[in-house]
């Protein structure tokens, strides 16, 4: 149902701006990387270490490795050059290193302290070759300035260029003004008559209710007055619900494009940021910018990101980011006048763990609900997405809906692009239906691994065990018929089988106790054929487990149990008591393991009635690898099929698996 639109998110916002090129960079970081080497490294002035003078005088001065003391009579200090030649020596007191510019160490004196004095008598001991040269001298100390004064302000520069650099985009959104005094902004994306979608009804096929729906809404943005004329008010905000891919995201840009107003698309996720108070914030700003362009459409895509129902948020906080979000959506919506020409669109399809207080009349007066299309609607969805592919001649769109039931529309258009890819795959001018049927194959069931080794007893083994469903499904009346099974590896599964169920809307018992029946038919090969089991049957187990307790205790179809039904469709999860006691919960179990034991036994029953029948399918899948609904029919005789029966088809993987 979806159809891939241009991306106009940015429209308006965003334009190909030429990027400024700032010369000015390229000095201001070589300065800075100097600047920093020279802090770090120690290849200026003020690097000397620290010394005492009786060191200089009893290690330095007689080995001969001073070459100038330099006295600063303003700071009464003495300053030590050493030879080049005899840095190495010292090298550990400066972390491995050998400067190469003095002074190397330094030291302090006191007033009383003669330098003159004490610097000649040290050198007058020395011989010629080790005499060092004395300077007294008195100096500015500049590069202490530039020191503290200007390296710090160098490195506030280089701070806040960053800092204005990492928040320029914050808060902006898609081509939003950006900076962090922005982050508040509402990043919803604005589409108008000068961008608009362009998307309109005759682009969502199926969803005829929906459209009804949602076309009351539409006709008020259009003709208000006919509406306010009579007292009439129109629904504040529309809720629109269902699996996911069906629709409902484009269904809402077809609302905006019929209407001709200005369309407000935001998702949930977007309300919500690291900072505090930025999501109610950004929602002020949100219906602020609607009033301002009203009549409008505001659209909430997943909006159970932030309308999770307040006790349901799996924290102990009452008061977190998530809460105060929705506190202002609740207070935003509930503040419109009547008349203020503003829709409330949403998405999601967890409705049910949405707040109470966000689905009452005055917010979310109207839920539609988006579900998966039926016959007729696939077929209107695949004749909007074949309308670009090459086809073949007498090409049959009403067999490609048969052959998807419970597809969603952008499943639809997964199967229309990949059965292309196939196509050109093959070197072909056109699609054709066996393309189709490789793409339904190849996404229900995955890409074929005809590659993987398997070993002549595993093959005999996955080929009586998929005889074993195929066989039991097509014999009991209830049961799902086959289509297709093969023994050729698919994705994580061994072998896949593909059946044709009828698309109903309530399921008997005996319905469930046949379907349950087929699907041990693997496990009930095994045991017939090989007098044991395997790991294969594992999904096929856990397939009919969940089915027998729902039955038991969901769909009161148990006895015992009686007419009660422990589903709760507004528990989120965190229920830690069950609803039911102790002696309740072991007679489930019991129920459960009996409905298991009943499905079995009338698997095997089945088999061993037709194991004639049974056997040449097992060995036919062998040969073949591939078996269809001819071969069945050829070796068991037509299926009776009940009255009113349409056949279409789904997949079920056999689940026979690697374990």
């Amino acid at each position: 149902m979806q159809t891939q639109q241009p991306n106009n998110n940015n429209i308006g916002n965003n334009k190909n701006k030429p990027s400024r090129f700032n010369p000015i960079m390229w000095i201001y970081f070589p300065l800075l990387a100097l600047l920093m080497f020279m802090w770090f490294n120690g290849t200026g002035v003020g690097d000397p270490i620290k010394t005492e003078w009786y060191k200089v005088k009893e290690e330095m001065i007689p080995q001969g490795d001073v070459e100038k003391i330099l006295f600063v009579t303003n700071t009464h200090e003495a300053e030590v050059t050493i030879k080049q030649d005899s840095v190495k020596k010292y090298k550990n007191l400066f972390g491995g290193r050998e400067p190469k510019v003095g002074p190397h160490f330094f030291f302090g004196v006191s007033e009383s302290f003669n330098p003159e004095q004490q610097f000649e008598e040290a050198r007058a001991s020395l011989p010629a070759d080790k005499k060092f040269e004395i300077v007294t001298e008195k100096k500015a100390n500049y590069w202490g300035i530039l020191d503290w004064i200007i390296f710090p302000l160098l490195l506030f520069g280089l701070w806040f260029f960053m800092i204005r650099k990492m928040t320029k985009g914050i808060g902006g959104g898609a081509g939003g003004g950006g900076g962090i005094f922005n982050v508040g902004k509402s990043q919803a994306r604005l589409f108008d008559k000068d961008n608009n979608t362009k998307v309109t009804f005759k682009d969502v096929a199926g969803l005829e209710e929906a459209k009804v729906e949602v076309m009351e809404i539409v006709d008020f943005l259009r003709n208000p007055k006919k509406y306010t004329a009579l007292g009439g008010k129109i629904p504040k905000g529309a809720l629109l619900v269902g699996p996911p891919g069906t629709g409902k995201t484009l269904l809402a840009k077809a609302v905006a494009g019929e209407a001709d107003v200005p369309f407000f698309s935001i998702s949930g996720s977007d309300f919500v940021e690291m900072f505090v108070g930025v999501g109610a914030s950004r929602v002020r700003d949100l219906f602020k910018q609607a009033k301002e362009k009203a009549p409008c459409i505001v659209f909430i895509d997943e909006i159970d990101a932030v309308g999770r129902a307040r006790s349901k948020n799996g924290g102990f906080s009452s008061n977190d980011e998530r809460e105060n979000t929705l506190n202002q959506l609740l207070t935003e919506m509930d503040g419109f006048g009547t008349n203020s020409g503003v829709i409330i669109l949403a998405a999601t399809n967890r409705a049910d763990i949405l707040d109470k207080a966000l689905m009452r009349a005055g917010r979310f007066d109207r839920q539609i609900n988006v579900d998966l299309p039926e016959l007729k609607e696939r077929e209107e969805i695949f004749d909007v997405h074949l309308r670009k592919l090459k086809l073949s001649k007498d090409f049959d769109k009403t067999f490609l809906a048969k052959q998807t039931p419970g597809f969603s529309g952008a499943d639809i258009a997964n199967v229309c692009n990949e059965a292309a890819l196939i196509a050109a795959r093959r070197n072909k001018e056109s699609i054709e239906k066996q393309d189709f049927l490789d793409a339904i194959d190849r996404i229900i069931g995955g890409l074929e691994k005809r590659s993987k080794i398997i070993s002549p007893e595993e093959k005999r083994t996955i080929a009586f065990h998929e005889a074993g469903h195929a066989t039991v499904s097509w014999l009991l009346p209830n049961a799902n018929p086959l289509l297709k099974v093969t023994i050729i590896p698919r994705g994580r599964a061994l072998g896949a089988a593909w059946y044709l169920p009828e698309e109903r809307q309530i399921t008997t018992t005996e319905q469930m106790m046949d379907e349950m029946a087929a699907t041990m038919g693997g496990r009930a090969a095994e045991e017939i054929i090989n007098g044991r089991i395997s790991t294969g049957a594992l999904s096929d187990l856990e397939k009919i487990t969940k089915q027998a307790y729902a039955m038991v205790s969901y769909f009161g179809m148990s006895e015992k149990i009686g007419h009660i039904s422990f589903y709760d469709s507004q528990d989120a999860g965190y229920n830690f008591n069950k609803p039911y006691s102790e002696k309740t919960a072991e007679l489930i179990d019991a129920e459960a393991k009996e409905l298991i034991n009943r499905a079995h036994e009338k698997a095997i029953e089945v088999l061993n009635a037709n194991m004639a029948g049974f056997t040449e399918l097992a060995e036919l899948l062998l040969s073949r690898e591939v078996i269809f609904s001819e071969d069945m029919e050829r070796i068991f005789g037509p299926r009776a099929k009940k009255a009113g029966q349409e056949e279409t088809i789904s997949n079920e993987e056999s689940d026979n698996k690697d374990n």
